[in-house]
């Protein structure tokens, strides 16, 4: 939220979806905001691909989408236990397909032209790191995405 309302008024950027945890978000919502966004931003736990459908997002269309960040991978003890319970019923294959190089290859292929993803599993703090030095480096500076990364990898 801080971050949403440091950069909003400066840049008079529209921004719209779910922040905290005012709801769960219904997958026509997701389908919703992922069709209609120039930019996509997911900051939240677990893999983003376990809180949408495979089969609906493969289905999608996104050319409007240029840039699509994904801050996912961190875990708590609840949404450990979501997710378990969750995987039991896919297959090794659609899990296989919820991981951060598949999920990359699958957005892209739908439309998004730039993904900037977490390879690995990391805690809050740094991913609120990471979003702090990408809102910065993107909104403030206006460093390319390219520029942005090659801060995030040092």
């Amino acid at each position: 939220k801080e971050i949403l309302e440091k950069y909003h008024d400066r840049l008079r950027l529209q921004w719209e979806g779910v922040i905290g945890h005012m709801h769960v978000p219904s997958q026509a919502e997701w389908e919703q905001l992922l069709t209609n966004c120039s930019a996509f931003l997911f900051y939240g736990m677990e893999r983003f691909m376990s809180h949408i459908l495979l089969n609906r997002l493969a289905a999608m269309n996104m050319p409007k989408c240029h840039l699509m960040i994904l801050l996912d991978l961190t875990r708590s003890k609840q949404s450990y236990q979501r997710i378990t319970n969750s995987d039991i019923h896919k297959s090794c294959l659609h899990i296989g397909i919820e991981r951060p190089t598949e999920t990359a290859m699958l957005l892209s292929l739908t439309g998004v032209r730039s993904i900037i993803a977490n390879q690995w599993y990391t805690t809050l703090q740094e991913n609120a790191e990471r979003l702090e030095i990408l809102s910065e480096s993107l909104l403030s500076i206006g460093r390319t995405t390219g520029q942005t990364v090659h801060i995030l990898q040092k």
